[in-house]
């Protein structure tokens, strides 16, 4: 299932040509919407803010219980600053463990954006080229989905650690491997911006889950539901009809991010859409779907359904529920576990931004500096980004065939 992109030079992120000369394989077997758009202007001026983009309310007392953790500053390379502007939206310009050392896109005018964003004057026209400096020790891919997993590759043999925008791998199997086998050699973090796993309602359940107040699972609901009636501008199109269940992040990790367990085996089916681009004739990857819905079984034998939409208009956003033998989450918590651990998410330093999707930007930030420098296994690090990544890749071919069920790899990374 090797995805093969026609793509000597791929580290920015937004264009707006089509890709050429793509072969079978990639329609089959690629896909994935990746970053956040800060906010766009309609035909009248207006400016809309994208669904699940929205920023979150300012707590005025998210820093007060901060406690510095190191006095060290990571130096870092951020890459990335296309239509969603997602180089500088997760704040690493802000924290005071971080210093940035140099930014990159392929489009000059936005690098040059980047760089003023992140208050960093050094720039490189492209990623290949930023990794060479011997001074950053860890990159943030922000690029366009097709290109993380190549990025992390170079990212990971210039012995560089990596943070990356979601999804891990763009479609493809073998890539997911071979991903897992370079950060398992490498001895370096890596560590996916999954951002539903610090909203509050899924931190709430990962506290309560790890306290024993879930008991085993039983069942879970994951949603992404973005509408797009136009495709959003991307990099050679890549987000131009999109499979659902390709950018299934979002809403699995309502199950896997909870218990950072796995999905082993899946049965998936698919609604064709009425919408242009998500027509087969209309998109690189054939897909006819707008909607799909999967079941999955689960690693401790329960079971989870998880839905990604593009074409049902109405509230929208990443949300989800569960249920254990020892109690339930959907909203609040229900069940007999009395004494609860506390569900508020962790502060951060002053000046970092709790941010979009959900108030989760400043934190995830926060979790893989915490990782580096204290040299621990990040929240969402390799195993747990490609168990998200990966079971969406074989869910869309379940839907493909008719609901088939189907086996899913597994990826269990050392302690």
């Amino acid at each position: 299932m090797k995805t093969e992109l026609n793509n000597s030079n791929i580290s920015g992120e937004e264009s707006e040509k089509p890709i050429q000369n793509i072969s079978r394989r990639f329609f089959l077997h690629t896909a994935a919407i990746g970053s956040a758009a800060l906010g766009f202007s309609c035909a009248t001026g207006k400016k809309t803010v994208i669904q699940g983009f929205e920023q979150a309310p300012q707590d005025s007392d998210l820093s007060k219980d901060w406690i510095p953790f190191s006095e060290r500053k990571l130096r870092m390379g951020i890459v990335g600053y296309g239509f969603c502007k997602f180089g500088a939206a997760f704040g690493f310009q802000n924290h005071p463990n971080v210093e940035i050392v140099a930014v990159s896109d392929l489009i000059p005018d936005r690098c040059t954006e980047l760089a003023k964003a992140c208050g960093c004057s050094k720039t490189y026209p492209s990623l290949e080229e930023l990794v060479k400096d011997d001074k950053i020790e860890a990159v943030f891919i922000a690029t366009d989905a097709p290109s993380h997993f190549s990025h992390a590759m170079q990212v990971l043999r210039h012995g560089k650690h990596v943070a990356s925008a979601v999804p891990a791998v763009f479609g493809s199997l073998e890539d997911a491997d071979r991903l897992f086998d370079a950060v398992k050699t490498s001895g370096l973090k890596y560590m996916m911006f999954e951002t539903s796993c610090f909203h509050e309602d899924l931190y709430s359940m990962r506290q309560i889950y790890t306290a024993g107040g879930l008991g085993k699972l039983v069942y879970s609901e994951g949603e992404y539901y973005h509408y797009m009636p136009e495709p959003l501008p991307s990099y050679k199109d890549w987000r131009v009809g999109l499979p659902p269940q390709w950018y299934p992040t979002h809403s699995n990790a309502y199950e896997i991010g909870v218990s950072d367990g796995r999905f082993t085996e899946v049965s998936c089916l698919g609604m064709p859409s009425l919408i242009d681009h998500l027509k087969p004739e209309n998109n690189q990857y054939k897909n006819p779907f707008g909607t799909e819905i999967a079941l999955f079984r689960t690693s401790d034998g329960g079971m989870s359904r998880m839905a990604v939409s593009w074409d049902t208009p109405g509230d929208g956003g990443e949300r989800g529920r569960i249920r254990g033998q020892k109690g339930s989450f959907y909203g609040k918590y229900e069940g007999l576990e009395k004494s609860l651990p506390s569900l508020k998410r962790p502060p951060l330093p002053s000046g970092v931004s709790a941010g979009g999707h959900g108030g989760s930007h400043g934190q995830l930030t926060n979790e893989f500096l915490k990782a580096v420098i204290l040299n621990r296994k990040p929240l969402v690090d390799i195993a747990m980004a490609l168990n998200l990544t990966v079971s969406g890749i074989v869910a869309h071919e379940s839907a493909l065939k008719n609901g088939e069920l189907l086996k899913i790899p597994q990826y269990i990374f050392p302690v």
